[in-house]
């Protein structure tokens, strides 16, 4: 059930650390307060993820101005002490629960945040294993499973599929930008197999060694290709060269040094 807020730092900052807390910034005054409010309310009764606590701006106006709530209601999702999301305004009931999906963590969410540290470390298979233990639990968490659709994509692209296929709206994944590249990936992997499916072009056979090179991960060499064939036929495949070479961009991250040293070349192919 939720609660008023009369101690933020035991009842929100510390508690946040056993359980999600999305508190809802509210004043007496305020209609759209009295609209989100009972949404939230029944959104919360529905589940055990999170509990909901309530900040009555007019009662507590330090800790309003702390977090900066210039504007009612105002809602914000404390985890690990911190805040970690928001959104400000009475949105509908079906928004707010894309909202909640999107960025409540998940019970294993610990295991999750070991399990990318170990990623970084490039400890894969440990971090691989640890994944699916907590997909095993959490079947629809979807940011695990397009951890594990990132880690899979080259080595088994059906298991990749069939993962992404679990995500039911790419909106509600923190990184759709990624969902979507790893899509590219395997419609160019399965017309690499399939190339009758392409249409005839002189580009066609640059276009299809790309992919391969895609697929052995030879990212510098299929950017080369791909950036090659938007200067000499842009609209190829549906502009597919500009869509591989911006999920070949989001795969890497823009730290990558692959991705710093073909983002100047491939902007200057668009334009």
């Amino acid at each position: 059930m939720s609660y008023a807020v009369t101690n933020f730092e035991i009842e929100v900052s510390q508690r946040s650390f056993q359980i999600p807390v999305l508190v809802d910034f509210w004043a007496e005054w305020c209609g759209p307060c009295r609209t989100l409010g009972p949404i939230l309310d029944r959104l919360e009764q529905a589940q055990q993820r999170w509990v909901l606590a309530k900040v009555n701006t007019e009662e507590l106006p330090d800790v309003a101005a702390t977090y900066e709530i210039r504007s009612i209601p105002h809602v914000k999702l404390f985890s690990e002490g911190k805040p970690i999301a928001e959104f400000i305004g009475a949105l509908p009931e079906y928004a707010v629960v894309q909202w909640l999906k999107k960025n409540i963590p998940g019970k294993n969410r610990k295991v999750v945040a070991r399990a990318i540290a170990l990623l970084e470390e490039r400890r894969t298979d440990e971090a691989t294993a640890m994944l699916k233990g907590v997909l095993a639990d959490e079947p629809d968490n979807s940011e695990v499973r397009v951890l594990l659709a990132k880690l899979s994509v080259f080595s088994d692209p059906s298991a990749a599929l069939q993962l992404i296929g679990g995500v039911d709206d790419v909106n509600d994944v923190k990184d759709a930008g990624l969902v979507d590249g790893l899509r590219v990936f395997l419609r160019l992997f399965d017309l690499a197999n399939r190339p009758e499916l392409l249409p005839e072009d002189d580009v066609k056979l640059q276009y299809l060694s790309a992919s391969q090179d895609l697929r052995s991960q030879r990212f510098d060499k299929a950017l080369e290709k791909l950036i090659e064939i938007i200067r000499n036929n842009r609209y190829y495949d549906d502009d597919g060269a500009r869509k591989a070479c911006i999920a070949i961009f989001k795969f890497l991250g823009e730290e990558h040094p692959v991705t710093i040293d073909y983002r100047r070349d491939f902007s200057r192919a668009l334009y």
